[in-house]
Formats: structure tokens, sequence, C-alpha cells
């Protein structure tokens, strides 16, 4: 498995979307047919210019729809909230958990839609095998951390929980080594148990 790091690395490229013009009647066929709760809105080149969501819909039902919206582009909240493609895939979990938001547009820099991605998308790093997670982490610790001969680090990962030990001649250098360790998609917890002192 490729190592999991951007929001292009887990998005769906095929997206479901509806332009400024779909009528009510459309949206909710549309939702219904896909079993979503949200589409882009976008424009004739492919830009995204709005979200419509099962709330922006529901306004209708609870009768409190005070601008007679019937179609996509009325309907939409706007700016809609979306995601580079290259962000990173915790900066696009931050997102979605400040906007309380089940799904983001993924979208080129010039605005083009080029997928979604989704909560369950996101979580599909933790679905990374083990031994990858520990290879990358061992590369990472060899090549940027750790000179060679200074310290004996042991890299052990179980159901995403790294296991850190070894001997470091210095105490503050696990608190960096578990720092590091959390930085590698898919790990679930570190746990750091080293000697103070590298034997001889």
């Amino acid at each position: 498995m490729k190592h999991l790091r951007t929001v292009d690395d887990v998005m769906t490229h095929a997206v479901i979307t509806v332009n400024r013009g779909a009528p009510f009647k459309d949206i909710v066929e549309t939702m219904r047919q896909w079993r979503i709760s949200a589409l882009p809105v976008v424009s004739d080149e492919g830009r995204v210019v709005g979200v419509v969501s099962e709330a922006d819909l529901l306004l209708k039902a609870q009768g409190v729809d005070e601008s007679r919206a019937v179609c996509a582009g009325q309907l939409m909240t706007v700016p809609a909230v979306t995601v580079p493609r290259s962000a990173s895939i915790a900066g696009a979990a931050r997102l979605m958990a400040r906007g309380h938001l089940k799904r983001l547009p993924v979208v080129e820099d010039d605005g083009r839609l080029v997928g979604v991605v989704s909560r369950g998308d996101l979580l599909k790093i933790y679905l990374r095998p083990d031994e990858d997670i520990a290879q990358e982490l061992r590369e990472l610790i060899m090549a940027q951390l750790i000179p060679a001969g200074s310290a004996t680090v042991y890299v052990h990962v179980s159901d995403g929980i790294v296991h850190l030990n070894g001997a470091i001649p210095d105490p503050s250098l696990s608190d960096v080594l578990v720092r590091v360790a959390r930085t590698v998609p898919g790990v679930v917890n570190v746990v750091a148990r080293f000697e103070s002192e590298v034997p001889a």
C-alpha cells in the first residue's frame, strides 16, 4: 500500500454533481439514488460554485423557506467549503471537524472539481498494514533523527499502535521520536520505553 498523505491519495474521483439550474425534485432524487447527503453545484466550466445539502432542502419541508427557492442555484450554500487535492489528510480532517461536514469537494487551483473526500475516505489511512507503518518509521528515524551508532531504536507496530524501545543517549530524544511517530499516517498511538544510555 502506498503512503497515504494527501487528499489526492484517498479521494473519490467519480463525483455526482448538479448545475445551478437543477430543479428541486431532481436534486432530491439524485441524493436518494446515490445515497449521498450533499451535492456540489458546478458551473459550465466545472468549477464548484456552491453545495446543496439535505439541510438546505429540509427548509422547504419545514415550511420556513421564504425565498421560494426551486433550483440548485437558489438553494445552495455559498461559498462552498472545498479542499485542494494537495491538502494533507490531517488538514482535511480538521476542516471537516470545524465545519461539521461529512464530505468536501476536492478542487484544482483554478477551482475545477476533481473529486470528493468523505470522512470514510480519510479513515483509509488506518487500514495500512502494520509492517508498512513500521518500515516507514524505521526509514524516517534512521535517515533523519539518529546519527549512525549513537542509539539503538527498535520499532514494532501492532494494530496501528507503535512500540518504540531500545537505548538512547539523551532522554529528551524519546519525546522527539514519539512526536515523529505520531506524524506517520495510520498510527493510532505510540508507546515508548527507552533506556537512557547506549550499551557499550
